[in-house]
Order: C-alpha cells, then structure tokens, then sequence
C-alpha cells in the first residue's frame, strides 16, 4: 500500500515516472516514523524525498535550510504545483508574511514551511510551529551541523534542543556530502533516535577525476590557465583565497575567456549576479572560494578544477559533484602543488581553541549565573562566532554546559567542577585537531595515490568498490592496477580494529602497500600493511 502511494504522489504531484535509488527507501523510512539522514550526491533528488513524504504524512512539513534562494525556488515550485501550501519564514520575508505565515500553519493550512535556522532562536517563531505539531522536521544540508563537516554554521547547533520544543518529531537529516565521521556527528548533534542511514549514489561514472602535479607555483600558475582557455566551457574553478578568486579571473579574461570572481567579500548583489549570469551562460567560468555552488543546479557544468588542494575529501566532491549534474561527461581536476597543503592545515585550524579560551569561555558561562544568550557571550569573551561554537560544543561534550532549545547556554546541573570540566573540554579539542589534520592528509594521500581515485573516494565515503573503474587517470596510465590490494589482508574493509595508542577505528580502504583506519577519536590514519601484519599492530575490536 505504501508503494502504491508513494507512486501515486511521485507521479501525479511531481511528475516522476520513475524515483531514483534511495529515494523510496528513504520515504518509507519517514513514513514509518524513523528518524532517517539520507547522504546523497548533489544532483540526486533529495527534495523529492520530504516532498513526498510530507504530502503522505498528515500534518506541517517544515524544513530548515540555510539558503534563502534556494527556499525561495522550493517555495515556488511547491505552490505551482498546488502540492498543499507552502510558505518562508527567514529574514528576507517582511514581517507581515512572516506571520501570515504562521497563522496559516495554525489553521493547518499550510504543508511545508521553509526557514533558516536562526528563525528557530526566535521563541516566538519556536512557539507558534510547536502549536501546529508539525509531523516532520526536514535538516537540509545537515552536515553544516558538524564542525568536521565542510560548511559548519553554528545556528545549526540548535536544532537538536529545536527539535525537542516542536514536539519531537521524526527527523528527516539531507546532506549531499558526509563521511563516516560527519554522519556520527550529525546524528549525534540532532539527537536522531535509532536513525535509518541510507548513503547512496556517490558513484558518478560521467566524471573524469585526474589530478596534475607540479612543484613551480608559476608553472602550476600557467599551465592551469592554459587549461581553462581550452576546455569546453561552462565550468567552475575552485581557489583558496578572495585575492586569488580575483586574480584568476583577470587573468582569465585577459586570455579571452568570459570568467567572472565570486567570493564571500563581494556584495550580495554583485555576487547574485555572477551567479545568474553564469545559470544563463552570460558567462562562462566563476573562479570561486568555497562560497560558490552550494544551492547552484546548473546542469551543464562540463569541469570543476581546483586550483589549490581543498581542506577534506568532503568539501572535494561536492564541489566536484557540481560538474555533469546532465549525466554527459565531465571531468574534475586537481592542479596540485605539495606545499599548498601548509594553507589547507592553516586553513583548517581557523576554529580552534586553546585552554585560556575554553576557561574564558566557561566562565562566562557560569558567572551568567543562568541561560545566557550566544551574543551575550561573544560580547563577554571577545571571541569570533566559529570560535564561540567550538568552545561551547567542546565544553557541552565534557558535560559542563548544555545549549537550551533557545540557543541559550547555561551550566549543566551535575556536571564536573570547573578543572576538570575544562581539561576535559581542552582533550576533546586536541582530539579535533587530530581530526582535521588527519582529514588534509586523506586529501593529500588522494592527490598523490597510485590507486584508483574513484575507488579512493568511494571507500572515503563507506561504499563498496569493485575494482579500478577504468575512468580515472590512474586507471588509464595503467597504476591503479598495479596499486591494487593483495589478495588477503589481516582485517576486512569495515572491521573494527583497535591500536596500543589510537584506539578503536574502523578498517576504510588498502592498496598495495598500506592501509587506512579511521580511528575513533583521532582521524584517519594510514599504516604500512608489512608493518601492521609483522609487528601486529592491530587486533580485531567488538
């Protein structure tokens, strides 16, 4: 009976002849109450899932997105198609809206309700969606939830303890990107029950992944420009650095290619228009920080080059998943210079924070003398947003403080005096820092492996390989063959193992001669098989 509506909705609401793999998996999850994250290359049909489900479930839908545009265009499509009502509610909506808004969603008459997550800090907005009992609660781009994801925002922090205040509904958690490590923390952060876990689709066998190594920044320099010049636009080049973005894109247009720079530095207007320029194909190439892409469904991205080694293997392939969304070939490839790696690690230790900084931070806590407000904290320790969060989530895990439904943050009752609270706090930061460095190690291991690179990437990301596809430029130059792993290895891929010093982690991936454990507390770590197997370094774990 269930198939038999999912069919009928997939098809007579939104036009689907056919749902593509996950996805009904995933809509039967909801529908039979799970909690469910869904990890999903870009381009797969996410939406169409709580679309769908929300349809079949009686009750709001609301989804919580951190892009306003792209709420925007769900709003759009939802209403031209009559599917139930549906309405935004962020910053950019008049106030007025914003409450005609609510008080439809009180007469039940609105299905899906689209907002920011800094709406959920309001105890108003938090209030008038828990009147309503909504049936569902959608986390778009849930990774931004996870510090180890790749676009951490900390409004995202909330949503757990927002979950709860709404009745605590089932949990609908949508990334396009996240390995082992980025799911546990998702499904950590957001409180998911016993959650159905469904990663598909990660396999994107149109993609020509290469990777060009260079140890001249100029001739790196020169030889990318070249490359751009000649390929077969539309395509999107990934950079560092503002400057860099700017540079490039000069540069470019002085070679006669259409290229324009977008980066978080720019006005919203003027990066608006790249943007559209680029979806009509007024311009050919969008040099890019990290700021560009997420929410941009251009079908007919023929490349993505990366100009620089990018910080995780995560924030690699959904930048790369933005090439060939059409299902025509495309190629994604990395100009890669080893001593770029030293402006990822700096990069990567941005959020960080020191012993002096934890106890600042918990101490202003604690002489609140209650629930006190994240800005009120800002204020009080001088410390950036990204840096504020870390501090508080570190010190949520030691048990010290707990973040309420309102964002607020107040001491835990019962919790360790405040020595221990802030070396615990202090320990849990050394064991990020472990992450994040071993997460830039894993990008450069993929830069300079022998191996099959999409066989690397989806080993990363917990799916099973085959075998060389073939398709990459190590399969065609005839290495990853050779870099393929004996046939007996000590411990099968997806065995728990356990180290005298790391602890316990999970067997990833091998190659010829070595390989790779993501370590529970440490990241991943990647040992020579003739050692481990000599000096038995490893034994099975529970």
């Amino acid at each position: 009976m269930a198939e038999h509506r999912i069919d009928r909705v997939a098809r007579e609401a939104f036009g689907f002849d056919v749902l593509r793999p996950g996805q009904r998996e995933a809509i039967e999850s909801v529908l039979d109450g799970r909690d469910t994250l869904v990890v999903m290359s870009t381009g797969s049909g996410k939406s169409a899932i709580y679309q769908i489900a929300g349809l079949l479930l009686p009750g709001a839908t609301v989804v919580v997105s951190p892009l306003i545009a792209l709420q925007r265009d769900q709003v759009d499509d939802l209403r031209e198609r009559a599917a139930g009502g549906a309405a935004q509610i962020n910053s950019s909506i008049p106030a007025a809206e914003r409450q005609a808004a609510l008080a439809e969603l009180a007469e039940d008459a609105l299905e899906f309700v689209f907002l920011a997550p800094e709406q959920l800090a309001n105890g108003d907005v938090l209030d008038e969606l828990a009147v309503a009992r909504p049936s569902l609660l959608v986390v778009d781009e849930a990774h931004c939830i996870s510090e180890w994801g790749h676009d951490f925002r900390p409004e995202y922090l909330r949503l757990g303890a927002a979950a709860e205040a709404l009745g605590r509904p089932p949990i609908l958690a949508l990334t396009a990107t996240a390995a082992p490590p980025v799911r546990a923390e998702i499904a950590e952060r957001l409180g998911l029950r016993d959650p159905e876990v469904l990663v598909r689709g990660f396999d994107r066998p149109n993609i020509r992944l290469a990777v060009r190594r260079f140890q001249d920044a100029e001739r790196k320099r020169r030889a990318l420009r070249e490359h751009v010049a000649a390929a077969t636009p539309p395509g999107i080049v990934y950079v560092a650095t503002r400057r860099a973005a700017e540079e490039l894109a000069g540069a470019l247009w002085a070679d006669g290619v259409r290229a324009a720079s977008y980066h978080a530095g720019m006005r919203g207007a003027d990066r608006d228009a790249v943007q559209e320029r680029f979806m009509v194909d007024d311009v050919d190439v969008v040099v890019a920080t990290t700021a560009f892409g997420m929410g941009v469904d251009k079908a007919n991205v023929r490349w993505v080059v990366h100009a620089e080694i990018s910080d995780s293997l995560d924030s690699y392939y959904q930048e790369v998943g933005r090439a060939g969304r059409d299902g025509d070939p495309a190629e994604a490839l990395l100009f890669y210079r080893p001593e770029d790696l030293g402006l990822r690690r700096f990069f990567s230790g941005g959020g960080q924070v020191d012993l002096a900084e934890l106890a600042t931070v918990y101490e202003a806590v604690v002489d609140a003398g209650g629930p006190v407000e994240l800005s009120t904290l800002q204020d009080a320790t001088e410390l950036s947003q990204t840096k504020l969060a870390s501090a508080v989530s570190r010190l949520e895990e030691a048990g010290a403080v707990e973040v309420l439904p309102d964002g607020d943050v107040a001491p835990a009752s019962g919790g360790p005096d405040r020595q221990e609270a802030i070396e615990a706090a202090a320990g849990l930061e050394g064991n990020r820092r472990e992450l994040d460095r071993s997460r830039v190690d894993m990008m450069r291991a993929y830069a300079e492996t022998d191996a099959c690179r999409r066989g690397f990437i989806l080993s990363y990301f917990g799916e099973p390989v085959d075998g060389p596809c073939g398709h990459c430029d190590t399969c065609e130059e005839g290495r990853a063959e050779a870099a393929a792993p004996p046939d007996e290895v000590p411990f099968p891929v997806g065995a728990r193992v356990a180290h005298g010093e790391w602890g316990e982690g999970v067997v990833q991936r091998y190659d010829d001669v070595a390989l790779v454990v993501l370590f529970d507390d440490v990241g991943y770590k990647t040992l020579a098989l003739e050692v481990v197997v000599e000096r038995g370094l490893l034994r099975a774990a529970g």
